[in-house]
């Protein structure tokens, strides 16, 4: 039996799970992130356990900037800022600042669960946000909405991240066909990780708007310029795969997206998944501009993903 006390004592915290029809989703206390998501009793994402921790960004959220910023070090209307080295090997800080942070249970339906924070001041960051996420179920999979909004002085650098791991099981990674409607690559350095300079992806490499099996090709990438349906959304796609064909969206919000097959080998932590990441900007936004969006008091910035199963 699971007690309050024995909640509280897990790496993660309160587990808080919803159902519609096959689909369960669980959402945690401790990253306000998603630990596991299955349709049948068969795993979409790549999570973990309810007594274990998050393993390379599983089911994080990245707020208040997704993916690394050079040196932790920024300006932002005129004063320069330090934060944290939080990838040290790398001297970068990396994945925002809400990843290890309790967050609140505002709501619970039976198909769906709003948490939320307040983002504090704090060494190399000086505004406060109150943000928002809506987990919800529907027919056609799950839906996440988060809502940042500027409830401080000042004007206030934003961007926003994600980290799900859609599951591939047993497939090899070189088998899985992947198709990113992107005309853009963002080329990084292979030291630190951090943006060298956009290119075309046709007659490259990273060109998979056709779809076709990764290969031996090892993803850490960034993609722009993405095709969107009528709806406004883009959507990656990885088939191949045992337990069919799953896709991850974004709305309008979402300009970008990061793909990475670093942790879908067997040898590796954890579930075998490929990481697809909505983000709103791309990696050291703060530094360049790109992107990134500016809250002004009482200004408030909405978006939405989702994941579609087989």
């Amino acid at each position: 039996m699971i007690t309050e006390a024995s909640e509280r004592s897990r790496p993660t915290g309160a587990q808080w799970t919803i159902r519609r029809g096959g689909d369960e989703l669980v959402v945690v206390e401790f990253g306000g992130g998603i630990r596991g998501y299955t349709r049948g009793g068969i795993d979409v994402v790549a999570g973990y356990g309810p007594d274990e921790m998050s393993v390379a960004g599983r089911g994080q959220q990245l707020i208040p900037w997704p993916n690394r910023l050079r040196d932790g070090k920024y300006t932002h209307a005129g004063t320069e800022r330090q934060l944290a080295l939080t990838e040290p090997a790398k001297h970068n800080a990396t994945h925002g600042l809400v990843r290890w942070t309790t967050w609140d249970l505002l709501d619970q339906t039976s198909t769906s669960i709003t948490v939320g924070q307040r983002l504090h001041p704090q060494p190399g960051w000086a505004w406060v946000l109150e943000l928002t996420t809506i987990y919800a179920l529907a027919d056609d999979g799950l839906t996440v909405t988060t809502t940042a909004l500027n409830v401080g002085e000042g004007d206030a650098p934003y961007g926003y991240g994600a980290h799900p791991y859609l599951s591939i099981a047993d497939t090899p990674v070189a088998e899985v066909v992947l198709e990113v409607p992107a005309t853009t690559y963002l080329e990084t350095d292979a030291e630190r990780q951090l943006p060298v300079a956009t290119h075309p992806v046709e007659r490259s490499a990273y060109d998979f708007r056709a779809g076709r099996p990764i290969g031996d090709l090892a993803l850490d990438t960034a993609f722009t310029d993405l095709a969107r349906g009528a709806d406004g959304r883009w959507a990656v796609t990885l088939t191949g795969l045992a337990t069919g064909a799953v896709s991850l969206w974004g709305d309008e919000a979402y300009a970008w997206t990061q793909v990475f097959t670093g942790r879908a080998h067997p040898h590796t932590e954890g579930t075998t998944g490929i990481a697809v990441e909505p983000m709103t900007c791309p990696p050291d936004a703060f530094n360049s501009g790109t992107d990134l969006v500016v809250l002004r008091p009482e200004q408030s910035h909405t978006g939405s993903w989702g994941i579609r199963p087989a």
